[in-house]
């Protein structure tokens, strides 16, 4: 323990006078420099995680081919989803129309990154998701009502799906249509952060 030092003296570090470290430099040997694990090399035995000082950075994200892929396919599942719901409650619901906007975004988004092309591209697919989605609706209440499956009513009358679609708007359909573009495009720009 060192010394007071008596006022209006000088005081004068010596090693010896109660500093032990007084006279080295730091990096010397016997130096404490408060890393207990800084004499050793990385990959010792003792040095936590293995020695790595660092996590790698994560890649960036910017695959516009998986983000593309995502989209489309994820615009697939959603329209089919969303013309089931039409198909069995006989009404076009917008917020499931809403909901493949953001399948489609998210999916676009989180698979793709960053790319500037993908919201737009995503809220494309949206419209396009949506626009499916009702004629698929369209079909199931057809099947209903007429002895014709789905399938073949979509695939090989599609023009007259198309027309009785065409028929059956409302503009409340095209809005719906426009505001699941609206929601992919934020979607997609929101998930790629």
């Amino acid at each position: 323990m060192s010394q007071p030092v008596p006022p209006n003296q000088p005081y004068d570090a010596h090693p010896g006078d109660g500093n032990p470290f007084a006279g080295q430099q730091p990096g010397q040997p016997g130096v404490p420099t408060g890393n207990p694990f800084a004499s050793q090399q990385p990959g010792q035995p003792g040095v936590p995680f293995g020695g790595a000082p660092f996590a790698p950075a994560a890649p960036a994200r910017d695959n516009i081919g998986l983000g593309l892929a995502a989209a489309v396919v994820a615009a697939l599942v959603a329209a089919g989803i969303y013309g089931a719901i039409v198909g069995a409650t006989k009404h076009e619901i917008g917020y499931a129309a809403v909901g493949v906007g953001a399948i489609v975004g998210f999916a676009a988004g989180k698979a793709g990154g960053r790319n500037p092309a993908l919201p737009a591209i995503s809220a494309v697919l949206a419209l396009i998701g949506v626009y499916f989605g009702q004629l698929l609706g369209e079909a199931i209440l057809i099947s209903k009502q007429f002895p014709l499956s789905v399938s073949e009513i979509f695939l090989d009358r599609f023009s007259d799906l198309n027309k009785a679609w065409k028929e059956d708007a409302s503009v409340l359909a095209f809005v719906f249509i426009v505001i699941a573009g609206v929601v992919a495009f934020s979607a997609a720009r929101k998930a790629s952060d």
